[in-house]
């Protein structure tokens, strides 16, 4: 039912809008409809991620999270209005311009960092069809957005005329580099064995009677986990954010910034690492394909419902992380990126192609992956 609704909505517009105004404006007003089906629970998912988060460490931590703000008074919702309150307090807050900062770039660096960071999800499928931009080079695509956001902390930083931001700036630019080579290496063994840059035919190829042991997590293991590490580097999320440390150079590249400016930053973080998840899934975790093989009735089914338990739990590690280990040194970080991870993915992609190869490809258990 569930994966009929886009279908149902397409059929609609079409007779609505298609016999009034002609096919032209059906697919004009169709595509914005698909965008902002898109983006709406995306920036909602962000604005309560954010209170999971907090609830989530709390928990860890033994203490309490957010649990103070409520709607209309309504005890039993204690914390549930708290993004709304977060939202509204930013709005209010003064944009402060710092007098020896360049203006033009300062309010131009958000932008650059959010557009990106919105921009991708165009080419992200839910389920087939389920998708804005059916991109045969979706892959590709999703490289190319993601690699333009380290532009606006850049910006940032050099804009700002603080010598701390700027150092924050170099520092990020450095970082995001590094671990970008790392998870580019870690997407190429997935693309060898999807053999496809499209990722709706990237979780056909994880299609199968036997479930989840077609899933390509478990030949690519150690590049899933690098995939996984390295975006929680790109997204300077902790313990990997050495940009914005605070005990060693204040906010790095957000030191100058305040309000809305500031909340776009971790507007594009949040939806960054909600991608990340969202392509772990879609390349290493079959998508929205069940675990379970075909022959189990309802639950063998796929569904977007396994695709976003999917990308949840993922998210629920970025929090584990967070809360969990200490952050690391500069060099410390580096090393992880050059000298480990690198090495790894290269000489993974070789193990890779050499169970492509035949007549191995054609042996058990690797024609489960790689015989089809």
């Amino acid at each position: 039912m569930i994966e009929n609704f886009y279908q149902t909505l397409d059929t609609v517009f079409n007779a609505a809008l298609g016999a009034v105004w002609g096919p032209p404006a059906f697919a004009v007003t169709w595509a914005l409809a698909k965008i902002v089906m898109v983006l709406v629970p995306l920036i909602l998912f962000v604005l309560y991620f954010q209170l999971i988060e907090r609830w989530v460490i709390g928990w860890m931590q033994v203490r309490r999270g957010p649990n103070r703000v409520t709607f209309f008074g309504i005890k039993w919702l204690g914390g549930v209005a708290q993004p709304i309150a977060d939202a509204l307090k930013l709005l209010m807050k003064e944009q402060i311009v710092p007098t020896g900062a360049s203006k033009l770039l300062f309010l131009l660096a958000p932008a650059l960092s959010v557009a990106p960071a919105m921009a991708v999800w165009a080419v992200v499928p839910f389920m087939p069809g389920w998708v804005v931009a059916n991109a045969d080079a979706g892959l590709l695509v999703v490289l190319a957005m993601t690699s333009m956001g380290v532009y606006g902390v850049i910006i940032a930083g050099w804009a700002s005329n603080s010598k701390y931001a700027f150092l924050g700036a170099m520092r990020s630019a450095a970082q995001v580099v590094s671990y970008e080579i790392a998870m580019g290496f870690a997407l190429v063994g997935g693309l060898m064995a999807a053999q496809t840059l499209n990722l709706t035919q990237m979780v056909a190829r994880q299609d199968g009677a036997y479930g989840l042991a077609e899933w390509f997590f478990i030949p690519l293991f150690p590049l899933f986990i690098i995939h996984f590490i390295a975006g929680v580097a790109e997204t300077n999320r902790h313990p990997f954010d050495v940009a914005e440390g605070e005990s060693e150079i204040v906010a790095g590249p957000l030191v100058e910034y305040s309000g809305m400016t500031w909340s776009l930053f971790f507007l594009a973080e949040y939806a960054n690492m909600l991608l990340v998840a969202t392509i772990s899934t879609i390349m290493f975790l079959g998508g929205w394909l069940s675990p379970f093989p075909k022959a189990v009735p309802i639950l063998g089914e796929p569904c977007i419902l396994w695709m976003l338990a999917k990308m949840f739990a993922l998210m629920l590690m970025f929090v584990w992380i967070r809360a969990s280990f200490p952050r690391y040194r500069y060099d410390q970080i580096m090393r992880l990126g050059w000298k480990i991870f690198i090495p790894i993915t290269i000489v993974w992609i070789v193990v890779v192609g050499v169970m492509m190869l035949d007549p191995v490809r054609n042996w058990f258990p690797f024609s489960i992956w790689f015989g089809k």
